[in-house]
């Protein structure tokens, strides 16, 4: 088992450049962590000056990237905006393949009001499989997560009832997409993540780490500290043979020790299971 971590406390801090993508990175590597996971939404442009620049300063840093992790709206009712939300991911594996990424976080899209279940899942489904081949060709993995609602959209996520998350793993079960299989998302929804995880732990390729305050609310907390039921979580993967990337999901804007802290704790409670 290796660690890494999605910085989200400090993306606004990012976005704003009050600190930089290698400022993270050097920090990431201070605090024990194996890599580091990125986000979309922290890459400023595509252009070659640009990616050339932030790849050497990643390299300099000498702690790979695993994840990238992105934002496709597959379930939006213009027809239009879904093809160019395949084209945009289709870009974004291309970026994870320079980065060194070898995984890619999918989602299924927003709650549109005018999408009706059916519709989006065969939607979602439908686009999955055509990125899907983008994936191939480029040697990254595509993961989907069970997710609830990220700061980038107006809506939740069309997918965070558990019955529909089930739907399109199964609508996808035909192709090399796998799950990174988020531990505090299903308790935001109010669900117990543990009959989920058992029903799908086979198709589990990584584990966002997460924490929350309370059931049935988005509130982070230090990992650790919240309800997210660790123990039981970590021994349903170890009893299934799971070794993969633990990827925090570091969100609880309690400070920079927080992502040490955070790493050690998984690294514990890993341990004593």
């Amino acid at each position: 088992m290796k660690i890494s971590c999605l910085p989200v406390s400090l993306f606004n801090n990012i976005i704003n450049d009050e600190i930089s993508i290698k400022d993270w990175a050097m920090h990431a590597k201070n605090s024990r962590l194996d890599a580091i996971d990125l986000s979309t939404i922290l890459i400023k442009n595509h252009t070659p000056v640009y990616l050339d620049h932030l790849k050497k300063d990643l390299d300099s840093c000498g702690i790979p990237v695993v994840m990238l992790v992105t934002y496709p709206d597959f379930t939006h009712p213009d027809r239009y905006q879904r093809e160019r939300e395949i084209e945009y991911l289709k870009r974004d594996i291309a970026l994870a393949s320079y980065l060194g990424a070898g995984y890619v976080r999918i989602l299924a899209g927003q709650a549109h009001p005018e999408t009706t279940s059916e519709m989006g899942v065969k939607w979602v489904t439908d686009c999955f499989k055509r990125v899907w081949e983008t994936a191939q060709r480029f040697g990254v993995m595509l993961l989907y997560e069970n997710h609830s609602k990220p700061g980038a959209w107006k809506y939740n996520d069309f997918s965070h009832p558990t019955h529909i998350f089930m739907q399109i793993v199964e609508g996808v079960s035909d192709t090399g997409i796998r799950i990174n299989f988020d531990t505090a998302n299903t308790l935001v929804y109010g669900d117990d993540p543990l009959p989920i995880l058992k029903n799908i732990i086979n198709k589990v390729e990584t584990i966002h780490a997460a924490d929350i305050k309370s059931k049935g609310s988005l509130e982070p907390v230090l990992i650790g500290e919240g309800i997210v039921p660790f123990d039981e979580i970590f021994t349903v993967l170890k009893r299934n043979g799971f070794d993969g990337w633990i990827c925090i999901e570091e969100a609880s804007r309690s400070g920079m020790d927080a992502f040490g802290k955070a790493a050690d704790f998984i690294r514990e409670k890993w341990s004593l299971i």
